[in-house]
């Protein structure tokens, strides 16, 4: 599973012209499920994503986090966070989860974080989305359930 975090002054999705989802300042997370993905990957990211201090503190210095600030969060589905650029010129997609998987852990994830969080925006999976942000610093970590 891989997020890449974004730390925003905020961000929105629409799909067909509707907004799906909106924040202030927050995170903007892409989400990406692989092949072999489990509901345990979403927990350890979701915790690690929630609980990261990257929001600066009265000194200036980077110490808070998501709750210490009241941010937004919105998560969008991304299944080309695992395209494969190694040959060619056209990335392959074969380490992406199949569809229904992908959903089913995006929905888990989204429902976790809202469970732990309070609250979680979305974009739709498998929508043709526009995303849109305002990245604050700019501000970006990538999380690999395979490396943390």
């Amino acid at each position: 599973m891989r997020l890449v975090l974004q730390r925003v002054t905020s961000a929105s999705v629409r799909v067909d012209g509707n907004v799906t989802g909106e924040i202030g300042r927050g995170y903007l997370v892409l989400f990406g499920a692989g092949e072999g993905d489990t509901e345990d990957e979403c927990r350890r990211l979701a915790d690690k994503m929630i609980g990261l201090r990257i929001f600066p503190d009265s000194e200036d210095k980077i110490n808070l986090s998501l709750g210490d600030v009241g941010g937004g969060l919105l998560i969008v589905p991304q299944f080309t966070l695992y395209a494969d650029c190694r040959k060619g010129k056209r990335p392959n997609f074969i380490q992406a989860a199949k569809p229904d998987e992908a959903n089913r852990l995006y929905e888990y994830f989204v429902a976790y974080c809202r469970e732990k969080y309070g609250q979680a925006e979305t974009g739709i999976f498998g929508a043709d989305m526009k995303v849109s942000l305002l990245n604050d610093g700019p501000f970006t970590i990538i999380l690999d359930s395979r490396e943390i």
